[in-house]
C-alpha cells in the first residue's frame, strides 16, 4: 500500500483555491466593466442632431425632414392671411440650427388657410356689429388683419335705420385671396328725423334718466338749489315742453335740483364731457367704479355727439367712466369738497 502524500494534497487544494479566487476576481472585474459602460451610455444620452429649417415648406416635406433627423412633430393649426398658405409651415420651435437630442418633439405651426374664402353679404347689417365681427375674424386668424374697413366711411340719408349698411365693395361672393379692404355706404337715417319730447318735468332724477334712455332724444342737464317746495334730485324745468316735436339732434334742456342733504361720504354733480360728433347716434355708457371696486351702470343712451351731461350721486372717491361702443373715452375720480 502506497504512502499517503500530504504535501501533494495541500498543493492541489492551493491550486484550486487560487483558480477560484482568480475566477471570482475576473467575474467582478467583468461585471464592473459592464456597469461602467452602461453608466457612460446613460450619461451620454441619445444621439444629438441639428433641427432642420422647415418654415415655408409643405407639411409632408417637413415631416420627412424631421423623420430623417429622428425628430417628432407637435402640430398646431392657425388661420393665415392667404389661402395659398394652406398646409405650409408658418413657425417652428426650436429654431433651425438648434442642436437637440434625437427623439425631441418640434412644435410646428401649420396654416389652415384663410378663415374666410369669400366676402359675405354685409348689406342691411349694422355697421357697429360688422366692426366687431371683423375684429373677431382678424383675431382668430392669428396673423395680419384679413379684413379691414376703409375709412372714412361714406354716410347718406335714407329710410333705413341709422347705421345700416346700404352698399358694399367688394360685393358679396368675391373670392378672398389676401388682406381685403371693405368699402361701405352707411345710412344716417331719415334727414331731419323728428322725435317727440316726453314729459320729464316733475320726474325724479333716476326716473328721468330711464325715460331719456329709451326715448331717443338729445339732452342737456344743469343743476341748481331747490326753491320753495321743490323736491331734491327732481327735474323742475324742461325746454322744449313735453309733446313738442323736434329734430333728433335738438338738445332738450333739463334742470335738476340738488339733493336736500348728502352724507359726508357722498358727492352730487353733473358729469360733463364733449364727445366728437357722430354721423348718427351711437350707444354711450356712463359707469361708476365705487371705492370698494364694485362697478355700476349709471346711464346709457344713444347719443349723436357734442356736450354729454348726466347728473350723478355716488360715494366720494368713485371713478366715473364714459365709453362709446364699448370703447372707453374718458374717466375721472370725483371727491367731496
Amino acid at each position: 500500500m502506497g504512502k499517503f502524500n500530504l504535501s501533494s494534497i495541500e498543493d492541489y487544494v492551493a491550486n484550486h483555491l487560487r483558480m477560484f479566487i482568480l475566477s471570482v476576481a475576473g467575474l467582478v472585474i467583468f461585471v464592473g466593466i459592464i456597469a461602467v459602460s452602461v453608466f457612460f451610455i446613460a450619461v451620454h444620452g441619445e444621439e444629438q442632431t441639428m433641427v432642420p429649417d422647415v418654415v415655408g415648406k409643405e407639411l409632408t416635406s417637413a415631416l420627412m425632414e424631421l423623420q430623417v433627423k429622428e425628430l417628432y412633430p407637435r402640430l398646431q393649426l392657425r388661420y393665415s392671411q392667404t389661402s395659398r398658405d394652406k398646409g405650409i409651415i408658418l413657425e417652428q420651435e426650436p429654431k433651425p440650427g438648434t442642436i437637440v437630442k434625437a427623439g425631441r418633439r418640434i412644435r410646428l405651426v401649420v396654416s389652415q388657410g384663410v378663415i374666410l374664402n369669400k366676402v359675405e353679404n354685409f348689406v342691411t347689417r349694422n355697421i357697429d356689429e360688422v366692426r366687431m365681427e371683423i375684429h373677431a375674424i382678424n383675431a382668430a386668424s392669428g396673423g395680419p388683419p384679413l379684413l379691414s374697413i376703409k375709412e372714412p366711411i361714406m354716410y347718406e340719408f335714407s329710410s333705413e335705420n341709422p347705421g345700416v349698411i346700404l352698399e358694399q365693395k367688394p360685393v358679396s361672393g368675391t373670392d378672398i385671396s389676401g388682406p381685403t379692404s371693405l368699402e361701405f355706404v352707411v345710412s344716417r337715417g331719415r334727414e331731419n328725423r323728428m322725435v317727440t319730447v316726453p314729459q320729464l318735468s316733475g320726474l325724479s332724477m333716476s326716473a328721468a334718466l330711464t325715460l331719456i334712455s329709451s326715448s331717443g332724444i338729445n339732452f342737456r342737464f344743469t343743476a341748481r338749489e331747490r326753491s320753495g317746495n321743490e323736491r331734491g334730485e327732481t327735474i323742475v324745468e324742461q325746454t322744449p315742453a313735453a309733446n313738442t316735436s323736434v329734430s333728433i339732434n335738438t338738445p332738450v334742456q333739463l334742470t335738476v335740483t340738488n339733493p336736500p342733504s348728502l352724507a359726508s361720504s357722498e358727492v352730487f354733480g353733473i358729469f360733463s364731457y364733449t364727445i366728437p360728433q357722430n354721423p348718427y347716434p351711437l350707444i354711450v355708457r356712463l359707469e361708476t367704479q365705487l371705492p370698494s371696486g364694485e362697478r355700476r351702470l349709471l346711464f346709457t343712451a344713444n347719443f349723436p355727439g357734442g356736450l354729454f351731461t348726466v347728473p350723478y350721486r355716488v360715494p366720494s372717491g368713485s371713478l366715473l367712466i364714459l365709453s362709446m361702443l364699448n370703447r372707453e373715452l374718458y374717466r375721472e375720480t370725483v371727491e367731496r369738497n
